[in-house]
């Protein structure tokens, strides 16, 4: 900045103030907001200024939202003292601002008119130093808008720029960027309604926050009426009725006053009179409810407005006759107007028969509004609405009408409208008066000459009154016909779209059909043939009546369909478009940004070359200087890029070394020199010293003595003094002492009052802290004895649980030993049953025996029986029941109970691998083991079924094996009891 670079030093900021490095808040960052902003103003660089405050932003948001507030309104500062102060240097406002868009460019047509206009250089200069100015500060509105938008912490400060806006609009009359203003505004608005579930979005449902939107929302209004921008009030009105219908809350009554009062205003220039009379009912109505500073002139005042603005409302329908697509559309504004207006309507009724100026009229009746209005005014209602005066009528209503302009007043300053203006009506009540005159001149006469007419309306000429004739005609109100020929209007119903007209020929065909049946009667005996099919006939009717319907309704639903097919593919097709110019423009952008920092990165490049070469060359020129060289030539451009800025600097040092060394020998010498010429100079002037201080020390002996004499004689002067004020003042000692008495006895007195109330108030605070001491030691008594005793409930309750288990516990155990000591009985009971069946099928078997002795028994069944084992063959339930399970058919514990030993497994095996014997064997030759128990006797099998054993969990014993032995483990494998087979070797040759 210092040598006149600031768009470097504005770049090298704005590349800080973007880097990734510096996202964390610190008061250094804020500084250098500070300075940015002032380069970019004086720079009008609106771009720079946003991207950097958005960066700004993104930096603070979450940290110190306060700094950001502090820079953008140095910024919003600054921007306005420079407008301001080119406008004070140009001193021609109309001149500066004759422009009529702020963003738009100048177009080549314009420079070339001003050149050849030969412009005057005042003008010229005007334009080129204060429009710039306003249009950056046009900017800058736009930009802080921009970066506070939506923003919850920075609301206050996006209302008061909004504010400040709306002023720059107002004081300069710029009607385009209000516009775009309001727009802007109406845009944040519906973002923040679209994306109200983001982070640090305004909450509209707060107080505070609505508040603010409402009162940025008034100031636009107001700013739009000052304006006369109608439409955009209007706008502005809808966009305030929109967010009291978002929030559900209606403003301050201040505000609504101002609202209704504006919206008199739109509605009287749009020509809506009747919704102009509604809005001054409803201002009327809100400031009799709360406004309590209104006096009764102001009140008279506006109950007078209201009346004559409902006068002043056209006593017909405009929409009389109209197309259904315009009563449709003239519905739906009906609706909007009455939503803004604070009325519900219901949408299947009509608005007109709520709306209307005949229920306007009868609410005021009603509501007592013609008993605060003027006298004159009321005179004039009931001289157009109730009484009937056709010859007069206008001549008695001028002396009213001439005296309302006399009744316009301003209002205090309690009203939110400042004047009301009663001569505004006039013209549309002289239009009603005359209306009426039609009207009732219509009631009276059939024809009437248009002179005699011109005299009965005397506001206006008889041109006016045809057009009001023809007016009212067109929307029924009155039934007549001009007839210039002969001079004269015709009342009554020769225009053929009278009611009468249109059904003459339907009255013609009852009356004729009511005498035919009246000379010529119906037979009774006699019915008619036309009356028989009239059922089905009308059944017919309707059915071809609801296919028609379903028609109809088929082809609306085919209709809306197809549009909805094709919205849906324009809307594909918008939306395919976007996307690709959206990818374009993206692409467009990324190319633009490496071109432009391709471009930036060659500058740089650039710039640090050029610097390099221009300090090689200075060092260049140095050298040259030093070296005495100044009669040679300098250097040209291609000996100093050949030499290096390296070589350069090397060779400046070693000159330096050089210097320096030079510089030090010849130190040394002059601090020889003056090393002498000091040792030289003190000899001389020592004895000189000491004679001066010699000299010195008799002159302060001297001073010393004169001192001390002053001194003695200053004392004894006020000594003397002193003692003649003593005696002067011993002549008041005893009145002294007197009036010293009096004080003390006084103050003892008041002393020993104060001490009394003081040890009265101790003794009350010790009173009361002894009871409060004495509350809160019982308070903590009770408190011990109440945890004391829960926890005497609490241990008892423990103590009760432990019981309760244990009295379970020792219950579940008498119930197991009972059911262990039913399970020994049982057991007991079966091994006696066993015993007995089996001592049975002993006695059995020897009985059989000894009967046949001779008969021949084969080995293997000999030994079964022998064995005990039963001879039957058991059916499928006892293989079922009987057989034993996996684990029971070859058990682990032989009989005593100790594991059957390995060899005799071993032994199985062998025998099972060796060859089979080869030689002949008889079944009553084999060799019996002599250590093999003795045979058991014949034991029947038990059948056990699953249910026995289902019933005895607490028993198990296993079925018993044998019945179902495998011939080749009979080595290992107990049968009857636990008795081994015997080892037969023509059965493990079989095998």
């Amino acid at each position: 900045m210092n040598v006149g670079q600031k768009q470097a030093a504005l770049q090298a900021l704005h590349d800080l103030i973007t880097s990734k490095r510096y996202r964390a808040w610190q008061k250094t960052l804020e500084k250098i907001m500070f300075k940015y902003v002032e380069l970019c103003v004086d720079m009008k660089k609106g771009r720079f200024a946003k991207d950097g405050l958005i960066q700004y932003r993104i930096v603070c948001q979450q940290v110190n939202v306060s700094s950001l507030e502090e820079v953008i309104k140095y910024f919003l500062q600054l921007s306005s003292e420079r407008a301001e102060a080119a406008q004070v240097q140009a001193a021609a406002a109309e001149v500066t601002l004759d422009i009529e868009d702020l963003e738009a460019e100048k177009r080549p047509e314009d420079l070339m008119l001003s050149y050849v206009s030969g412009e005057r250089g005042k003008e010229r200069s005007d334009r080129e130093t204060v429009t710039p100015w306003f249009q950056f500060l046009w900017e800058t509105y736009r930009t802080v808008l921009e970066i506070l938008r939506n923003n919850s912490k920075l609301e206050s400060l996006y209302s008061m720029t909004a504010h400040r806006a709306f002023q720059f609009c107002l004081q300069y009359k710029r009607t385009t960027e209000f516009r775009r203003l309001c727009e802007i505004l109406r845009n944040h608005l519906i973002n923040l309604n679209k994306y109200r579930d983001q982070r640090d979005r305004p909450d509209l449902t707060q107080p505070e926050s609505l508040q603010l939107y409402l009162e940025t929302r008034f100031e636009q209004l107001k700013v739009a009426t000052e304006l006369e921008l109608w439409q955009e009030a209007f706008r502005s009105i809808e966009d305030i009725h929109g967010l009291m219908f978002m929030v559900k809350r209606t403003p301050k009554p201040q505000m609504m006053a101002v609202y209704y009062a504006k919206l008199t205003q739109i509605y009287w220039v749009s020509d809506s009179h009747l919704y102009h009379a509604y809005a001054w009912y409803k201002l009327y109505n809100l400031q009799k409810s709360y406004n309590k500073n209104l006096t009764a002139k102001d009140l008279q005042l506006m109950a007078s407005s209201v009346v004559l603005a409902t006068l002043a409302v056209a006593p017909y329908d405009r929409k009389y006759g109209a197309h259904h697509f315009e009563l449709e559309m003239e519905k739906d504004r009906n609706i909007r107007m009455a939503n803004i207006l604070g009325f519900n309507i219901d949408v299947k009724k009509d608005s007109r028969e709520v709306l209307s100026r005949a229920a306007l009229l009868s609410e005021l009746v009603a509501k007592g509004v013609m008993t605060y209005v003027s006298p004159e005014v009321k005179d004039l209602y009931t001289l157009l609405e109730n009484e009937f005066h056709p010859l007069d009528l206008a001549a008695r209503a001028e002396p009213f009408l001439s005296k309302l302009p006399n009744l316009s007043d301003k209002l205090s300053s309690a009203s939110p409208v400042p004047e009301v203006r009663l001569e505004q009506y006039v013209p549309a009540l002289e239009r009603l008066t005359a209306l009426r005159v039609l009207q009732q001149v219509s009631q009276v006469y059939s024809t009437i000459k248009i002179a005699d007419l011109t005299r009965m309306v005397t506001f206006f000429d008889f041109s006016k009154v045809e057009k009001l004739i023809v007016e009212a005609v067109k929307y029924n109100f009155v039934q007549m016909k001009v007839d210039h020929l002969k001079e004269v209007v015709n009342f009554g119903s020769q225009d053929l779209e009278s009611e009468k007209v249109k059904t003459h020929l339907t009255v013609l065909a009852k009356r004729l059909k009511k005498a035919c049946s009246m000379i010529f009667p119906p037979s009774i005996e006699r019915p008619s043939k036309q009356t028989l099919p009239y059922p089905e006939l009308l059944a017919v009717v309707e059915k071809e009546h609801k296919k028609l319907l379903a028609r109809k309704v088929l082809i609306e639903r085919r209709k809306e369909e197809q549009e909805r097919q094709m919205l849906e593919m324009e809307r594909e097709e918008e939306s395919k478009r976007l996307k690709q110019q959206r990818l374009t423009e993206e692409a467009e952008a990324k190319r633009l940004a490496k071109e432009s920092a391709r471009r930036e990165e060659a500058r740089i490049r650039k710039e640090i070359e050029d610097k390099e070469l221009e300090e090689a060359r200075t060092l260049l020129a140095e050298a040259e200087k030093r070296k005495g060289k100044k009669g040679k030539k300098a250097a040209a451009d291609g000996e100093v890029t050949k030499i290096t800025k390296q070589l350069l600097l090397e060779e400046a040092l070693s000159e330096q070394i050089k210097e320096r060394q030079e510089m030090e020998r010849k130190l040394q010498k002059l601090a020889k020199t003056m090393d002498y010429l000091e040792r030289a100079k003190r000899e001389e002037e020592r004895p000189l010293i000491e004679e001066a201080y010699r000299n010195r020390l008799q002159d302060d002996e001297r001073f010393y003595k004169q001192q001390q004499e002053q001194a003695i004689e200053q004392s004894k002067n006020q000594h003397e003094t002193d003692v003649v004020e003593k005696h002067r003042l011993l002549r008041m000692a005893d009145d002294k002492d007197v009036f010293q008495r009096q004080v003390v006895a006084r103050r003892q007195g008041e002393f020993e009052r104060l001490q009394r109330l003081r040890e009265e108030r101790l003794a009350e605070e010790r009173a009361i802290r002894s009871q409060e001491r004495e509350i809160r030691r019982k308070k903590e008594f009770f408190r011990r004895q109440e945890e004391q005793r829960l926890l005497r409930i609490q241990e008892e309750e423990e103590a009760r649980k432990r019981e309760e288990i244990e009295r379970k516990r020792r219950e579940e155990a008498e119930r197991l030993a009972k059911l262990e000591e039913i399970a020994q009985k049982q057991r007991e009971r079966e091994a006696a049953a066993e015993e007995r069946e089996k001592r049975e099928r002993e006695e059995a078997l020897r009985a059989r025996l000894e009967e046949k002795p001779g008969k021949f028994v084969l080995p293997s069944l000999r030994k079964r029986l022998e064995g005990g084992d039963d001879m039957r063959r058991p059916n499928m339930d006892d293989r079922r029941d009987v057989r034993p399970s996996m684990e029971e058919r070859r058990p682990l514990f032989d009989v005593q109970g100790s594991a059957t030993s390995r060899e005799t497994d071993m032994q199985v095996e062998r025998e099972a691998s060796s060859p089979p014997s080869k030689r002949y064997q008889p079944p009553r030759g084999r060799q019996v083991d002599s250590e093999a128990p003795p045979p058991r006797a014949y034991e029947p099998p038990v059948r056990r079924t699953h249910d026995a054993l289902a019933a005895r969990k607490d028993v198990y014993d296993p079925p018993r094996a044998g019945a179902y032995a495998h011939p080749g483990r009979s080595g290992g494998r107990p049968l009857g009891g636990g008795r081994l087979v015997e080892e037969r070797p023509e059965r493990r040759d079989r095998w």
